[in-house]
């Protein structure tokens, strides 16, 4: 396709905040240059006041809404638009599979993963901002992404850092990969200062402005432990050439080491338009309404090591991955237990790590790596229920 021609997407998960993101970046670029991106898909899990208001602006041709009870709602919130509605799981992958060039694919949770794979399985470019898909069943996914020919594109702001720097061509001579973390709002609390923590405090990150589970997985240090497993897969790289360091400012977002020393990293204020903005306009830059970076501004930038053991859900991940079982996908099945009872307030903040240790003890030795969706969704579907039991322990 070439630059000027226009750009069919679809934005699987739009109300979220890559999600919206992403439709403020499609208005933006349709005001510059109209008809640059045409809408062919929006989907949403339930918020169906967003999703309508989003469909009334850009006019896709079909939008549809994970939960089934919304449907009536969203039906008639866009009575006489002339947008095709439709509700629940199959709407989703029908979505997934309507005629477009290019997908942001920002469903949270292993829920991602059916749609994010028909997607895939199109051959099209798909902008991945799930990390589950590949936590969840990354030797799938990534061998679906090769059988298919589809240009995968990492949205989450280190893989799309590290995917602008890493050389394919020189991939013998990349000796490791460093992901850089804020260290949550957290970072300098003892762990009995994080006994009292609130769903309201753990949500409230440093630098971005993200959904709730995220936040939580960022504060707990897990996110960061889940985009290794992304970056194991995303640029098969083993795991003992993975690492990660917490930077606060969240200005350098990655190091790529080579074997001659060089180490190139990508900086860019802490703002999601960046990634999207590159997945979007790929292979071509596109403007992004972000704040310029200034380092003279700045003055500093500051580095530490990851302390795991106030931090655990970090070096659970870790093991996970060097696992070689079904352990990545217990873990992040868990973990969404866990974060959600936490936001629910039927445990403490703590307790996630426990929780989650807890499922990978009873399940990982005996578990295998899933091959096929449906075993990955009865392995993640065994561990929900694994972990619903640890609460009440």
């Amino acid at each position: 396709m070439k630059s000027a021609d226009p750009k069919r997407v679809s934005i699987l998960g739009s109300t979220g905040s890559v999600g919206a993101n992403t439709v403020e970046l499609v208005e933006l670029h349709n005001r510059l240059a109209p008809g640059s991106y045409v809408p062919v898909a929006l989907t949403a899990n339930e918020n169906v006041e967003d999703l309508a208001d989003q469909a009334r602006r850009l006019r896709p041709e079909f939008v549809a809404i994970a939960n089934p009870v919304k449907y009536m709602d969203l039906k008639s919130a866009l009575a006489g638009t002339g947008v095709e509605v439709a509700a629940g799981a199959d709407a989703i992958v029908e979505a997934a599979l309507r005629d477009a060039d290019w997908l942001m694919a920002s469903i949270v949770g292993a829920a991602g993963l059916r749609p994010t794979l028909a997607a895939v399985s199109m051959g099209r470019t798909v902008a991945l901002a799930n990390k589950e898909c590949l936590v969840t069943a990354g030797e799938l996914f990534m061998s679906e992404v090769r059988r298919f020919g589809t240009t995968l594109l990492p949205v989450d702001s280190e893989h799309n850092a590290v995917f602008q720097v890493f050389d394919i061509h020189q991939r013998h001579a990349i000796e490791s990969i460093t992901l850089t973390a804020s260290g949550g709002p957290f970072r300098t609390w003892t762990a009995e200062q994080m006994h009292a923590v609130t769903p309201a405090q753990a949500c409230k990150h440093p630098n971005y402005s993200m959904g709730a589970k995220i936040s939580v997985d960022s504060a707990t240090l897990m996110n960061k432990g889940l985009e290794l497993v992304e970056a194991h897969h995303l640029f098969n790289t083993p795991a003992d050439r993975l690492n990660v360091v917490i930077h606060p400012q969240q200005a350098l977002h990655c190091l790529v080491t080579y074997a001659d020393g060089s180490v190139l990293a990508q900086l860019a204020s802490p703002d999601m338009r960046t990634p999207i903005a590159y997945a979007l306009g790929y292979p071509d830059r596109i403007v992004a309404p972000t704040h310029r970076l200034n380092l003279a501004e700045m003055a500093h930038l500051d580095f530490e090591a990851p302390d795991t053991s106030r931090f655990p859900c970090l070096k659970l991940a870790q093991e996970a991955m060097k696992a070689s079982s079904g352990a990545t996908t217990i873990l992040n099945a868990a973990n969404e237990v866990a974060v959600g009872a936490f936001l629910q307030e039927k445990i403490g903040f703590l307790r996630i790590s426990g929780v989650v240790e807890a499922v990978l003890e009873a399940l990982a030795s005996s578990s295998e790596v899933p091959l096929t969706v449906e075993l990955a969704l009865a392995l993640d579907a065994q561990a929900r229920e694994h972990a619903k039991r640890a609460l009440n322990n």
